[in-house]
């Protein structure tokens, strides 16, 4: 039940990367001493070794690292001009780095609402956001594609928007890394791709990290200059004004390593996200995969309408199980963006979603008795009496 005294029960990793690295401790540490033996910690070999491999790993056929999920992000909007007068469309419901390299580039954000099952963008809200924006004055110019909690966005509608409407689709796969849409791997969708190394991350380095996944040659080669300062023929020729954003030798070895059982995280994580769901579909939404997707379930998030998340998380937190919330305060009812645009003048889906959702423990070294402790406590924290099966949204 709800209402619990404290409990001494020691709580459980949110996501477990000691365990991971139980497993490939050794190989980890061997790559860093390569690191730390030749001394190339900026743009070292394993900068090129890791941006092949991320292209082999997906199909991209240009990589370019950077120093984290954040820079990918606006070293594709500053390699595309974005800037004062335009509109960057994207989603309230997200991490803030997304609409914030809109803000830092002069741009102006504009909201758009999500769908109420994938979380992901509504096509249909995307279409009113671009149609504010040219009211606005603005310029649409681009669209942001959050990938959220694993799964990606519905692309094809959204780059059928995207054509019609002349905007560039930029992908944000900070938490997708590894999943597919309709036969197509993460990192070949849209025009640009951006994702995060952050460790939290499904495939995640031990600091900041992060690329830009694209197909266009010209693009790739832009994004090279400006993540060092806008180099031309040396590092003393600037024909642009670019940034300090290179991914560190020994992150990048890291990364190296961690890519190799990759493959292997992704199968188990199926796994964990299969057990919670098919053990608590009965008491509170469990989330929604697209037919043709796949996700990398980056986060397990439950929505229990109609409860007391907060009494619940207390619940799990007695039980020494932590929980958290992605997020609490969507990016449109922030102090820093009270100015920005939002399609149709009010999110609900978003707003809706904020008041509802918590995300459990999820990582790829769950084993199934921690699976079963997790679950008993969330059933017994939801308890049938507490919130009725919730009526699904699909």
């Amino acid at each position: 039940m709800l209402n619990r005294p404290a409990s001494t029960v020691a709580e459980l990793p949110f996501i477990d990367l000691a365990a991971q690295r139980r497993r490939i401790g050794p190989a980890i540490e061997q790559a860093i001493g390569r690191v730390l033996d030749h001394g190339k910690f900026i743009l070292g070999p394993e900068i090129d070794e890791l941006e092949a491999e991320l292209g082999v790993f997906c199909g991209a056929d240009h990589v370019v690292s950077c120093a984290n999920g954040t820079d990918a992000l606006s070293l594709i909007l500053l390699a595309r001009g974005i800037g004062p007068g335009d509109a960057v469309i994207c989603p309230s419901f997200t991490f803030a780095a997304t609409a914030e390299v809109v803000a830092l580039v002069g741009a102006t954000p504009v909201f758009a609402d999500v769908l109420p099952d994938t979380f992901n963008l509504d096509p249909a809200s995307v279409a009113d956001a671009i149609r504010l924006a040219r009211r606005s004055g603005l310029n649409p110019a681009m669209l942001i594609a959050v990938d959220l909690f694993g799964q990606p966005a519905d692309y094809e509608p959204l780059e059928a928007l995207c054509a019609a409407e002349g905007l560039f689709l930029l992908a944000d796969a900070a938490q997708s890394f590894g999943a597919t849409y309709k036969g197509r791997k993460v990192g070949t969708i849209g025009d640009a791709v951006g994702t995060s190394f952050f460790p939290a991350k499904p495939l995640g380095c031990y600091g900041d990290g992060g690329a830009v996944f694209t197909n266009d040659a010209e693009l790739a080669g832009l994004l090279r200059s400006l993540r060092v300062h806008g180099q031309g023929k040396d590092r003393y020729d600037h024909p642009r004004v670019g940034i300090n954003s290179r991914l560190d030798a020994i992150q990048a070895a890291i990364l190296l390593e961690k890519l190799r059982v990759f493959p292997d995280e992704i199968v188990a994580r199926q796994v964990v996200a299969r057990r919670y769901s098919d053990g608590l579909a009965d008491l509170a939404e469990v989330p929604f995969v697209m037919n043709g997707a796949t996700s990398v379930w980056a986060q397990y998030t439950l929505r229990i309408t109609g409860a007391d998340r907060a009494a619940f998380q207390a619940a799990l937190r007695a039980a020494g199980i932590p929980t958290m919330v992605y997020y609490p305060v969507p990016l449109h009812r922030q102090p820093a963006y009270r100015d920005a645009l939002v399609a149709g003048g009010t999110l609900p889906v978003t707003d809706a979603l904020s008041d509802d959702v918590v995300s459990l423990p999820m990582h790829p070294y769950l084993d199934r008795e921690t699976q079963d402790r997790i679950i008993a406590a969330a059933r017994d924290a939801l308890g049938a009496e507490l919130i009725p099966a919730v009526a699904t949204m699909r």
